[in-house]
């Protein structure tokens, strides 16, 4: 299903840090579980096209998107994958129906205020939307705005899901609710999921696999605090 191999120096200033993470899975989840600073973020963006390593490869679901000894690196918008950030990274002065559109378009030319179409109004009936789908995302509340952002990711049908701690932004108590709306979005959709997250608890939720990161590195073991849950 996937397989990854990240070799990648990254210099910030007079520091470098070394991400050499590896891995391989055929499970329709896959949870990369480590503190801030471990290289997960760079890691996803790395499988999503948006960093280039300096060597390495990267497989999903039969396709390889990334393999330096061949000199292949597809493009990010042609990996047909769909990447949730962490912050949600919705464009402020876009609506909803603007945003969701978004996911449709090749270009730099916003969608219509009144953006339509089946796909669009798909998934503004699915997430609950309709009724603020022409209100800004500072106009949501914190749950919505992820639902736009997932609806983004995923109307332009991928191939795999990629999360950035998707549900860091989140109060407790929310966070509860939109981890089990995502875990019954995933179930019902079949997409192969790959998240990274510092949190336990969703990598409890949503370990079909989970692995361990620290240090710009895949760790053998799962920490003690995370039970293995099987995956759909």
């Amino acid at each position: 299903m996937i397989r990854v191999h990240i070799d990648a120096t990254l210099r910030a200033g007079t520091r470098t840090f070394r991400l050499d993470a590896r891995f391989t899975s055929d499970s329709q989840r896959v949870v990369i579980y480590g503190a801030s600073g471990a290289g997960k973020s760079q890691m996803l963006k790395a499988v999503a096209g948006l960093v280039r390593p300096d060597a390495g490869h990267v497989e999903l679901a039969g396709r390889v998107l990334f393999d330096s000894a061949n000199g292949i690196d597809v493009p990010p918008q042609r990996r047909n994958v769909g990447y949730l950030f962490q912050d949600y990274a919705l464009f402020p002065h876009l609506n909803v129906r603007q945003n969701i559109a978004f996911g449709l378009r090749r270009g730099l030319l916003n969608p219509p205020r009144n953006a339509d179409g089946a796909a669009i109004a798909y998934w503004l009936e699915a997430f609950g939307l309709a009724p603020v789908a022409l209100q800004l995302p500072d106009q949501l509340s914190g749950g919505q705005r992820q639902r736009v952002a997932l609806a983004r990711a995923l109307i332009a049908e991928p191939a795999a899901l990629l999360l950035d701690e998707p549900f860091a932004a989140l109060d407790p108590a929310l966070r509860v609710r939109m981890r089990a709306e995502l875990d019954a979005l995933q179930r019902r959709l079949d997409i192969p999921m790959l998240m990274i997250t510092h949190d336990p608890d969703d990598a409890v939720a949503f370990g079909g696999h989970v692995l361990t990161m620290a240090d710009g590195a895949i760790l053998p073991e799962v920490p003690a605090n995370i039970t293995m849950k099987e995956a759909p």
